[in-house]
C-alpha cells in the first residue's frame, strides 16, 4: 500500500514547484524573483493546510515537544510578522494581514468545533463560506463600479526622459574638514565659469554639504545633501550671465561666488611641422607664450608628422598634474580650459625641448 504520509506532501509540494515555474515565466510575474516571492505565499499557504490536516485529525497535541515546537514556530511567526509591519515600505502588507487573518481566525474555530463539537462545524463551515465568497464578490464589485475603482488600473503616465546636459566640466572642491568655521570651504572660492559650462561640485570633506543659492534661499539652484563623495552638476546655460553667492545651508558660514560669463573664443596653439626635431629656429609651439583671460580654451593642434603631448609642468620637475593630452597623434588636437588665474608651463613628454606656456589673467 502506498506510502499516504509521503505521497501527500510529496503531491503538494510538486504542485507547489509547478504553480511558481508557471508564476515565473508565463507573464504573470514580470521577473523570476517575483514568480519566487508568489511561490513563497503558495508554500505558505500549503502549510497552514498541513497544519489544519493535523490539528483535524488528531487534535491539538499537548506533549511537551509539541508545546517546545510551537513556542519556536510562534516565536519566529512573530519576529517575521512584527519586521513585516513596521520595517517594510510595502503598500500591501496591510492588506496581506489582513487576509491571513480572515483565513485563520475562521480555520481555527472550525478547527476547534470539529474536535469538540463535530456536530457544529459542518453548519458553521457553510456559514463561514459563504460568508467569505459573498464578502470576496462585494470586494470585487466595489472595485470595479465605486468612486473608488481601486480594482481598474490607472493609466501609467509617461515618464519624460531626462536629458543629461553636455558641456565642458567646471569642477569645484568641497575641501576637507570645510565643515570647521574658519576653514577654506570651496575651491575655487570665487569661480569665473563660461555660460555652458557644466559646474560639478565633489564633497571631498567626511560629512554633508549643500550648493544653494544664498539670494533667494535655493529657488535658482539648490544641491539638496551632497554626502560624503558625492558630485552635484549645475548647467550654466540655464543661468544668465551675472554673479551668484551660495552658501551650504548646512554649515552657513561656508559661502562663494560663482561669476557667470560670456563664451570666450577659443585660442588654438600648432604644433608645427618639424616640431619633433631639436635644431637652431625650429618653432616648437606656436605661440609659445600665450595670454589668456580666466575661462578661455585653449586647443593645441598637432600639425606635425610625429607624435607630442601637452603635459602642464616642466622637463626638469616633471608633470604637475594639472593637464595632459596623452599622446597626440598627427593631425589630432588636445583642448583645455583653464579656470584659475595663474601661469602654467607645458612641455612635451617625448620631446622634452618642446616647450610653452599660458598666462591666465
Amino acid at each position: 500500500m502506498s506510502n499516504w504520509d509521503l505521497m501527500m506532501p510529496g503531491m503538494g509540494l510538486t504542485a507547489i514547484g509547478l504553480a511558481g515555474v508557471t508564476i515565473s515565466y508565463a507573464g504573470i510575474a514580470h521577473t523570476f524573483v517575483d514568480g519566487m516571492h508568489a511561490l513563497t505565499g503558495l508554500t505558505m499557504f500549503v502549510g497552514l493546510i498541513f497544519l489544519s490536516t493535523g490539528i483535524l485529525d488528531g487534535g491539538i497535541s499537548t506533549s511537551n515537544r509539541a508545546k517546545a515546537t510551537t513556542l519556536v514556530i510562534i516565536s519566529i511567526a512573530l519576529g517575521f510578522g512584527t519586521f513585516a509591519l513596521t520595517m517594510n515600505s510595502s503598500n500591501y502588507t496591510i492588506t496581506l494581514a489582513g487576509l491571513l487573518m480572515a483565513i485563520a481566525f475562521p480555520s481555527i474555530i472550525i478547527a476547534y468545533l470539529a474536535m469538540k463539537m463535530p456536530q457544529y462545524a459542518k453548519p458553521v463551515g457553510v456559514i463561514v463560506g459563504l460568508a467569505s465568497a459573498t464578502g470576496i464578490i462585494m470586494w470585487f464589485a466595489f472595485g470595479l463600479v465605486s468612486p473608488d475603482t481601486y480594482m481598474i488600473n490607472e493609466p501609467i503616465a509617461e515618464v519624460p526622459e531626462i536629458v543629461q546636459p553636455t558641456g565642458p566640466i567646471f569642477a569645484i572642491t568641497i575641501l576637507e574638514n570645510s565643515a570647521i568655521q574658519g576653514n577654506p570651504d570651496y575651491e575655487p572660492d570665487v569661480a569665473h565659469v563660461p555660460k555652458g559650462h557644466i559646474i560639478e561640485w565633489t564633497n571631498a570633506d567626511t560629512v554633508a554639504h549643500t550648493v544653494t543659492s544664498s539670494v533667494d534661499f535655493g529657488d535658482t539652484f539648490n544641491s539638496n545633501m551632497i554626502n560624503a563623495g558625492e558630485k552635484f552638476t549645475l548647467d550654466t546655460s540655464k543661468l544668465t550671465s551675472s554673479e551668484y553667492e551660495y552658501m551650504c545651508v548646512v554649515h552657513p558660514w561656508m559661502t562663494a561666488t560663482l561669476i557667470i560669463e560670456e563664451p570666450k573664443e577659443d585660442v588654438k596653439v600648432a604644433i608645427p611641422q618639424g616640431a619633433g626635431i631639436q635644431q637652431i629656429g625650429q618653432v616648437y609651439f606656436d605661440p609659445e607664450v600665450i595670454q589668456i583671460p580666466v575661462g578661455t580654451t585653449v586647443i593645441w593642434e598637432n600639425a606635425d608628422n610625429a607624435m607630442h603631448t601637452v603635459t602642464s609642468g616642466n622637463p626638469q620637475e616633471g608633470a604637475n598634474g594639472l593637464f595632459d593630452s596623452e599622446m597626440i597623434a598627427a593631425g589630432d588636437s588636445f583642448k583645455f580650459t583653464f579656470n584659475s588665474p595663474g601661469k602654467e608651463d607645458y612641455f612635451c613628454m617625448v620631446h622634452p625641448w618642446m616647450i610653452g606656456s599660458v598666462e591666465i589673467q
